[in-house]
């Protein structure tokens, strides 16, 4: 079949994309709901299942990777459905323009396992504009041992910007790594504090 032969618009592919979301959901055939949606950090991927958001990607990571992985680990039910997703793209686009410091989104850990879920539900307690190093969140989760692993699971934290590893730090003060990027991280960190920092993560 030849699709140039069926020309159809952006506002009626999204509007097919909403009214299939909105079948799915009724019908039980939708476990996950995603879309994407533009930050200073260049575009995200959102995801959510029934019970909150699961996943935000940058897209540095491949969002069909991220897909094929949230398919593989949390349901095979995946469907873009923005609608799902407002509130979540609502707070974000708040938090990025300095009108927000915190989210009140229900999240799905399903994605974090064992040590790394400890990390990433204690992550929110660091607040707006405050910082932690490594070592301090290690302390603080009850294993003062475990630096190295609070850094991976800061590195692998499936919900990034909502969950803010981004406000954990080499205990130099130095960055250390993050997901989306140094560049990402900086802009984040920078945004805390009132600072503005050049363009948007390209």
């Amino acid at each position: 079949m030849n699709l140039a032969s069926f020309p159809i618009s952006s506002a009626d592919l999204d509007r097919l994309h909403t009214s299939l979301g909105r079948l799915a959901a009724a019908d039980g055939t939708l476990d996950v709901a995603y879309r994407t949606v533009d930050s200073p950090l260049g575009p995200l991927l959102l995801a959510a299942t029934k019970k909150g958001i699961v996943r935000v990607a940058f897209e540095v990571e491949g969002f069909d990777a991220v897909l094929e992985t949230i398919a593989a680990k949390v349901s095979p039910r995946v469907l873009e459905a923005p609608a799902r997703l407002d509130m979540a793209a609502a707070e974000l686009d708040e938090y990025f323009s300095g009108h927000r410091r915190a989210f009140d989104l229900p999240l799905d850990f399903a994605l974090s396992t064992g040590f790394r879920r400890e990390v990433h539900s204690f992550l929110p307690r660091i607040t707006y504009g405050n910082t932690r190093s490594y070592k301090e969140v290690a302390a603080l989760v009850g294993k003062p041992t475990a630096i190295r692993a609070v850094g991976t699971a800061c590195a692998t934290n499936p919900l990034p910007v909502i969950v803010p590893c981004h406000r954990v730090l080499r205990s130099d003060g130095t960055l250390g790594g993050y997901l989306g990027g140094l560049e990402a991280k900086s802009i984040l960190l920078d945004l805390e504090k009132g600072e503005p920092h050049g363009t948007a993560v390209r």
